[in-house]
C-alpha cells in the first residue's frame, strides 16, 4: 500500500489531484534539469564548471529577494492565476537556455530563473493553502512532497537519455523538454477553480510582507527551521563525497542512496506528516526531526575507513533514518510555518520561511563540506549535535510564539473595526 491505499502517490480524483499532476508534470522538467543542467553548460554550451557554480551561486542569493514579495502578492491576488503566470515565465526562461552562449548570458538566465524559481515556492504554498483548507493543507504539502520526488526520478530517468547521447541535439531537447513541462504545469493549474482574496471590512495597519518580517517569534521559529534545513546540503553534497573518500564503498553506491531516499519519501510522506497540522504538535515533530537527524549523522559517521560490504550496508542505513527526520522536518516545518501565519497573509509568511531556509541552501554546501570532510567524524558529530540542540529548543520557541500570536488576536478582536482574517 502507498500512501494513498492504492500504488500510487496520487490523491484521489478532485483539486488535489489536478495539483498533484502539476506537480508532477513540473518537477518531471525538475529532474531533467537538475540532471543534465550541469553537462549541457560544461560540455555543449563550453562554460567552465567554476563559472557554472559562480553563476549558480550567485543567481541562488539575488533569487531570495523574490520570495517575501510574491508571496505577499499571493495574499492579494489568486494564487491559482499568478503560479500559472510564473510557470509560463518559467517556461519561456527555460527555453532562453536555448541561447545562451556566454557567462555573463548564463548569469542573466540563471538570476531571472532563481527569482521565478523563488517566488513560485511562495506562491505554490499559498495555492497549497487554499487548496487544502485549514485542516488539510498540511497532508497535502505532503502528498505533494510525495508526487515531487517521484517527478524528479522520473525526469532525472529521462535526462539519462540525453546525457548517453552527449550530443548539441539531445541536450537542445532536454532543454526543450524542461521549458514543455512548465507549459503542461501552468495549464493543469488553470484547471483549478479561482481562489480570489476574500473582500474584507478593513485593511491591516501594517502590509502582510511587513507584519512577517516584524513577528520575531515567527522569524525565530522559522529560523530554527532552516537551520534544520541544512540536512538537504548532506544527503546531495556532503554523502556522496564522503562516500568515495573517506569508505571503501564502491562510487555506485551514491545512486543507491539518493534511490532508497526517494523511495521512501513516496511512501512514506503522507503517512509521516500526521498531527502536523497544527503548531504545537508540528514543534513535537520537528523536535523528533532533529533528535533522528542526528543519529542518521552518526550513522554517516560510522562509515569512515569501513570495507566496501559493511560501509553500503551502514549507509543505506543511515540514509532510511535520515529520510525519516526529512519527512517530519518538511511536514513540521509546514505545519508551523502555516499555524503561525496570520491568516490574512499567508502567502507572505510563506515568502519569509522561503527566504530563511532559501538562506540556508545557500550557505549549506560550504559550510558542511568544511565541516564534515575536513573535521571527519569530529565534523559529523558537531552537525549531529546542532540538529539535536535545534530540534529540542524548537517546541518552547513554538510556545512562545503561539502565546504571541494568541495575544495578538486577542488585541485585535477587542479594537474598534478590527480586522477578521477571512477563511481560506
Amino acid at each position: 500500500m502507498t500512501v494513498h491505499g492504492r500504488w500510487s502517490p496520487l490523491p484521489p480524483p478532485g483539486r488535489l489531484r489536478t495539483l498533484a499532476l502539476a506537480t508532477l508534470a513540473n518537477t518531471v522538467g525538475s529532474g531533467l534539469w537538475l540532471a543534465g543542467a550541469p553537462l549541457y553548460l560544461t560540455r555543449d554550451v563550453g562554460l567552465s564548471p567554476a563559472s557554472v557554480g559562480l553563476g549558480l551561486t550567485l543567481a541562488g542569493l539575488l533569487g531570495l529577494t523574490a520570495a517575501v514579495p510574491l508571496g505577499g502578492l499571493a495574499d492579494r491576488r489568486d494564487p491559482r492565476t499568478l503560479r500559472a503566470l510564473l510557470q509560463l515565465l518559467q517556461a519561456a526562461v527555460a527555453g532562453a537556455c536555448l541561447l545562451v552562449a556566454s557567462f555573463p548570458a548564463f548569469l542573466v538566465v540563471a538570476v531571472l530563473d532563481a527569482l521565478l524559481t523563488a517566488g513560485h515556492l511562495a506562491v505554490r504554498a499559498a495555492l497549497v493553502a487554499a487548496v487544502g483548507g485549514p485542516e488539510g493543507r498540511v497532508p497535502a504539502f505532503a502528498t505533494l512532497r510525495a508526487v515531487a520526488n517521484l517527478g524528479i526520478a522520473l525526469g532525472a530517468g529521462l535526462a539519462g537519455f540525453a546525457l548517453a547521447a552527449d550530443t548539441h541535439l539531445a541536450y537542445q531537447v532536454l532543454v526543450v523538454g524542461n521549458a514543455t513541462t512548465y507549459l503542461v504545469s501552468a495549464a493543469l493549474l488553470m484547471r483549478l477553480p479561482g481562489y480570489p482574496p476574500p473582500a474584507t471590512p478593513a485593511r491591516p495597519a501594517t502590509s502582510g510582507r511587513a507584519r512577517a518580517l516584524q513577528d520575531a517569534p515567527f522569524l525565530a521559529v522559522s529560523g530554527a527551521s532552516a537551520v534544520l534545513a541544512l540536512h538537504a546540503t548532506v544527503l546531495t553534497l556532503v554523502v556522496p563525497l564522503w562516500t568515495v573518500s573517506r569508505t571503501g564503498a564502491p562510487p555506485a553506491v551514491v545512486s543507491a542512496v539518493l534511490l532508497v531516499n526517494t523511495s521512501l519519501t513516496v511512501l512514506l510522506a503522507v503517512r509521516l506528516a500526521r498531527g502536523s497540522d497544527t503548531a504545537v504538535p508540528a514543534a513535537a515533530a520537528m523536535r523528533r526531526a532533529g533528535l533522528v537527524l542526528a543519529v542518521a549523522m552518526l550513522l554517516y559517521a560510522a562509515t569512515t575507513g569501513m570495507p566496501a560490504g559493511p560501509a553500503t550496508g551502514l549507509l543505506l542505513l543511515a540514509t532510511a533514518v535520515y529520510t525519516v527526520g526529512d519527512l517530519w522536518h518538511s511536514t513540521a516545518g509546514a505545519g508551523l510555518a502555516y499555524g503561525l501565519a496570520a491568516p490574512e497573509s499567508i502567502g507572505a509568511y510563506q515568502g519569509v520561511d522561503g527566504l530563511l531556509a532559501g538562506l540556508a541552501r545557500a550557505v549549506g554546501p560550504a559550510l558542511l563540506t568544511w565541516a564534515v570532510l575536513d573535521g571527519g567524524v569530529t565534523g559529523w558529530c558537531g552537525v549531529a549535535a546542532l540538529f539535536a540542540a535545534v530540534g529540542l529548543l524548537v517546541p518552547p520557541v513554538t510556545r512562545w510564539a503561539v502565546a504571541s500570536r494568541d495575544r495578538r488576536a486577542v488585541s485585535g478582536s477587542s479594537g474598534h473595526g478590527a480586522h477578521r482574517p477571512a477563511p481560506l
